[in-house]
């Protein structure tokens, strides 16, 4: 029985880290930035973990 493909467009949205944790980016980030505080922004432009409960959801799309 042949394998199952990695979802290629969720590998290039998110790095799993080397303890199992999933990052990514924060979403709306991409424009319309003027219309949002300086301290919005920021923390926008930072990579976030996600939860646990999403976790492993994503997982099962990545086939690891």
């Amino acid at each position: 029985m042949p394998k199952q493909k990695t979802h290629k467009g969720l590998t290039k949205r998110i790095k799993i880290t080397s303890s199992g944790r999933v990052k990514c980016k924060h979403s709306g980030a991409g424009h319309l930035m003027s219309g949002k505080n300086a301290k919005r922004r920021r923390r926008l432009s930072n990579s976030t973990i996600i939860t646990s409960a999403k976790t492993k959801a994503i997982k099962i799309g990545l086939c690891n």
